[in-house]
C-alpha cells in the first residue's frame, strides 16, 4: 500500500509541477525579454510548487494583475524548491534594475542574503509569507501565524469532543518544515491551546515532529513511524496543513484504519474533499489574492518612497518589523460554500467523481 500512496504523491505532484512549470516558463520568457528591453521595478521570488499549490493557482497571478494595474513592471519567478535558483533569479532582477524584491523563504541563510543583496545596492526587501530571521526587509507581509496555529488546535480539539475522545485522547502534531519560520509561529498557536491541556493532563501529549520541506512523502514516513510507536493510539492529529493531512489520510488508509480528528491549512481542493467525506475536520482558509494585493501595494509604496500599510510588528532577532498580519477563517462542512462564493476554488473541482455526493 505504501507504493501506491507514493506513486499517487507522485502522479499529483508531478501534475502540479508541469503546471506550475507552464506558468513560470511564460513568466521567465516575458521577464527575459523585459531585461533586454526595459527595466524591472519589482522582483517578485516563490519557493516551490510542492509545498502547496498556491504558489502557482493563487500567488503568482494575482500579483501580476495587481502589478499591471499598477502600471508597475514586476519579474514574477518561482524557484522550485532550489535556494540557488532562488539566488540566480534575485540577481537577474538586480541586473534588469528592480529596486523592491518579495522574497518567500526557501532556507534563511539565502533568503537573508538576497536582501541584503537588494538593500546593499539601495533597494528594498518584502518578507512575503515567511519571515526572514536576520534579513533587512522594511515590512512583513503575511496572514496572523499564532491564529493559523490555534484555529487548527481547536479545530482538532472540537473534533476529538464529538468523537469522545476529549478529554484524555492522545494527540499527535506534525508541524511544517523547519527552514520556515512561519512553522514556528503556527506552532506557537498550537502550543498556546494544546500545551495547558497537556499540562493539566486533560489530554495527552503524543508524538511531535517537524515535517522537513512541507512535503507530502516525508510525513506519510513520520506519521506511520508515530503510528507504530504508539500501537496505533492516537486520537487526534495536528497537521500543518493540507499536503500533510493528505498523507496522513493515506497511512490510515492504507493501514485500514477510521478517520481522525485532523487539522490542515490552505483550503486546498484535496483537502475540502476530506472534510466532506469525513476524513479531514477543518482547514485554515486564507485567502491568498489578499496577501499577494497587499503585498504588491506594500512594493508600490516602498518604490514611491512611502511607508507601507502595517497593523503590528514581529520580533526578527533584535528588530521590530512593521507587519501586516491579514485574518484567518477555519473551515468546515458547515461553511466550506464560502470558499466558491469567494471563487477561491471551484465546485466544479471539488464535488467530482467520489465527493459528488457529499457536496450539497
Amino acid at each position: 500500500m505504501r507504493k501506491v500512496f507514493r506513486r499517487s504523491t507522485a502522479i499529483g505532484l508531478s501534475v502540479a509541477v508541469v503546471a506550475g512549470l507552464a506558468v513560470f516558463v511564460v513568466a521567465t520568457a516575458t521577464a527575459s525579454t523585459k531585461h533586454r528591453t526595459a527595466n524591472v521595478d519589482v522582483c517578485v521570488l516563490l519557493p516551490d510548487t510542492k509545498s502547496s499549490v498556491r504558489w502557482v493557482q493563487f500567488d503568482a497571478p494575482a500579483m501580476k494583475a495587481a502589478f499591471a494595474k499598477a502600471g508597475v513592471k514586476a519579474s514574477i519567478n518561482n524557484a522550485l524548491n532550489d535556494p540557488l535558483k532562488q539566488k540566480a533569479q534575485a540577481q537577474a532582477c538586480l541586473a534588469a534594475g528592480a529596486k523592491v524584491v518579495i522574497e518567500t523563504a526557501l532556507d534563511n541563510g539565502s533568503a537573508a542574503s538576497i536582501e541584503k543583496l537588494f538593500t546593499s545596492k539601495g533597494g528594498k526587501a518584502i518578507d512575503y509569507d515567511r519571515q526572514v530571521t536576520g534579513g533587512t526587509a522594511s515590512v512583513y507581509v503575511t496572514f496572523d501565524g499564532k491564529a493559523v496555529g490555534q484555529a487548527q488546535a481547536n479545530g482538532v480539539i472540537r473534533a476529538m469532543k464529538a468523537r469522545g475522545t476529549y478529554p484524555g485522547g492522545v494527540v499527535a502534531e506534525l508541524w511544517g518544515g523547519q527552514t520556515d519560520q512561519n512553522a514556528f509561529w503556527f506552532k506557537s498557536g498550537n502550543d498556546a491551546v494544546f500545551n495547558p491541556l497537556f499540562k493539566k493532563k486533560t489530554l495527552k501529549k503524543g508524538p511531535t515532529q517537524f515535517v522537513p520541506d512541507w512535503d507530502a512523502n516525508n510525513a506519510a514516513t513520520i506519521f506511520s513511524q508515530m503510528l507504530v510507536k504508539t500501537s496505533n493510539k492516537i486520537d487526534g492529529v495536528l497537521a500543518a496543513n493540507d499536503n500533510i493531512a493528505g498523507a496522513v489520510v493515506a497511512d490510515l488508509k492504507a493501514k485500514h484504519l477510521k478517520p481522525l480528528p485532523l487539522s490542515g491549512q490552505d483550503a486546498s481542493v484535496q483537502g475540502i474533499q476530506y472534510i466532506l467525506s469525513g476524513w479531514q475536520s477543518g482547514t485554515v482558509y486564507k485567502y491568498v489574492p489578499d496577501e499577494a494585493n497587499a503585498a504588491a501595494a506594500a512594493a508600490v509604496s516602498l518604490l514611491k518612497g512611502h511607508k507601507p500599510k502595517t497593523n503590528t510588528v514581529r520580533k526578527n532577532g533584535a528588530r521590530n518589523e512593521p507587519t501586516l498580519a491579514l485574518p484567518v477563517v477555519w473551515i468546515t462542512k458547515a461553511n466550506y460554500k464560502r470558499l466558491f462564493t469567494d471563487k477561491f476554488l471551484k465546485r466544479s473541482d471539488v464535488c467530482v467523481g467520489q465527493y459528488k455526493k457529499y457536496c450539497k
